[in-house]
């Protein structure tokens, strides 16, 4: 047994530690759950299907194109998931290990602590079967496995990198798969958070007016850019800050037929590749920023032209290029625009191609632009800081009551559950009586801050965990109108309020009595 367990990790070691550098994964780990879970690559999911893991298709892998097998387990005809190849599975168990929050914890743990990974492993429910932990560490210390986890510790302490920190999407990767072909121009977990989609829209330097916008602009604050092809040609770059579109690069990409499509990135702070020179799919041609004379904040303007084969060139929606890319590549990222999923309407009439989710209200996608990498603050609801999961229910929560006090449209409301996460701010003034204006902001490691204006003084006060509490007690219970949660919440924010006005008072009548003192002293 223990020959076949040898030979299976020689087999496929350099997959477990490839996946260890992108991931932080102790490879000992990943290969120790491939022997048990394949049997040492015998089992028939292992020579059918390439999975060595015994993961099962979700209806999201179905939807988006992944394949599978029919199989007996807790029941007949299971659905698992079928890969073209063995390093297919093995980066897929890494993803699928790394967006399953319950797994979280693990990723808090050192990369070569093979022990307290498969603990976490066992404590998560990877294996439904009891004594998970104990099998894979015989596994791993029986067969020596942890010396891949040390070769890759070294290796890494050597290029200045701790495991996880390498991108996968800048790696050629173990296998030949379609999705090292393609790759969206940002590194991003889930999704795109496109500001300002393609087509008419109000001129953002001079709202009087309308303008075509020819891209997209996606929020992102100096970080890489990345080449979406493979075998692209740099046909531009523009070192002038001092244009419209700033610092920019345009690379081109050749099609059957003799058409193209050039693709350009716009605002960039700095650049690393020059005209002639070959990109391929994931590597950084630059790092996005904020120049040009007409740009309002950092971001990347994404811009697609078609040329066809006799020269004629048109403006395409970047969307359709994401979309046409991500079929390709196998790419289950999405761009969203207030809420929306722009490929939506790029979705091929393939049946298995991935489905959209457009059941977003304005409080989800909210919480879901304040959990994602582009949120700036870190909000995530992982269950780790009930302090500021209770921020982030009670942020969303009274942004979604705002808004539909106020009788905003289901476009209007998505509007502004995006400012709101963006500015991290919320205008509460619909909701409370007497008030000139009353907004709740949040800022990272802070509690909420309440700013009130009542038309003849002005002032601050931070929300207490009673405070956050009380209110989410009132927006969480179902039994209320939104008038009644209205009234309610209106009374304690005067409550807050009123507290915060006595506390400035009585500081202001302090100040003035010292000064008096003084004053009858000299």
């Amino acid at each position: 047994m223990a020959g076949k367990n040898q030979a299976y990790a020689e087999k496929y070691a350099e997959f477990a530690m490839e996946q260890m550098r992108l991931y932080g994964i102790p490879a000992s780990v990943t290969l120790a759950q491939g022997i048990l879970e394949s049997a040492s690559g015998q089992s028939r999911l292992a020579q059918n299907e390439n999975n060595h893991f015994g993961i099962k298709a979700t209806q999201s892998w179905i939807a988006s194109g992944g394949k599978y097998g029919l199989y007996t387990d807790d029941k007949p005809n299971e659905k698992f998931c079928s890969y073209d190849s063995v390093g297919d599975s093995y980066a897929h168990h890494s993803r699928f290990l790394k967006e399953n929050s319950r797994y979280a914890s693990c990723f808090k743990l050192d990369a070569d602590d093979y022990r307290g990974w498969a603990q976490g492993l066992d404590k998560a429910g990877y294996a439904t079967a009891g004594k998970y932990a104990p099998a894979l560490i015989s596994i791993i210390e029986r067969n020596d496995l942890q010396r891949y986890d040390r070769m890759v510790m070294e290796e890494m302490n050597a290029k200045g990198l701790k495991p996880g920190q390498r991108t996968p999407q800048l790696q050629s990767g173990n296998n030949n798969s379609a999705e090292h072909d393609y790759s969206f121009p940002l590194k991003r977990e889930e999704f795109l958070f496109v500001t300002s989609p393609f087509g008419m829209r109000t001129d953002p330097t001079d709202p009087s007016k309308k303008q075509m916008h020819k891209g997209m602009d996606i929020q992102c604050n100096n970080e890489a850019v990345l080449a979406t092809e493979k075998n692209g040609k740099v046909v531009a770059v523009n070192e002038n800050a001092n244009t419209a579109g700033g610092k920019s690069v345009t690379v081109e990409y050749t099609r059957e037929g003799g058409a193209k499509v050039q693709v350009s990135y716009l605002h960039l702070n700095s650049f690393s590749v020059k005209v002639g020179d070959t990109v391929n799919a994931g590597q950084q041609i630059g790092v996005s920023g904020n120049t040009g004379t007409r740009t309002t904040g950092p971001h990347l303007h994404f811009g697609v032209k078609q040329i066809a084969e006799d020269g004629t060139a048109r403006d395409m929606d970047p969307a359709a290029y994401l979309a046409e890319i991500a079929e390709k590549g196998n790419i289950r990222l999405t761009a969203m625009h207030d809420g929306q999923n722009l490929l939506a309407k790029y979705k091929s009439q393939n049946p298995d191609s991935p489905a959209i989710d457009t059941s977003l209200s304005p409080e989800e996608w909210m919480k879901k632009l304040l959990s994602s990498e582009d949120s700036g603050i870190s909000m995530g609801g992982n269950g780790q800081d009930p302090v500021m999961e209770m921020v982030m229910t009670l942020f969303t929560s009274l942004m979604a009551l705002a808004v539909q006090i106020d009788n905003k449209t289901e476009e209007e409301k998505m509007a502004s559950a995006t400012a709101a996460a963006i500015d991290k701010r919320i205008d509460l003034t619909p909701l409370v009586q007497g008030m000139r204006e009353c907004t709740l902001m949040v800022k990272e490691g802070e509690t909420p801050l309440l700013s009130v204006d009542t038309g003849t003084n002005r002032f601050t006060a931070q929300l207490s965990s009673s405070d956050m509490n009380r209110m989410n007690l009132v927006l969480s219970d179902s039994t209320l109108t939104a008038d009644e949660k209205k009234e309610r919440i209106s009374g304690i924010i005067g409550n807050i309020a009123l507290n915060a006005q006595l506390s400035q008072d009585y500081c202001q009548g302090i100040s003035q009595q010292s000064q008096s003192e003084n004053i009858s002293i000299r």
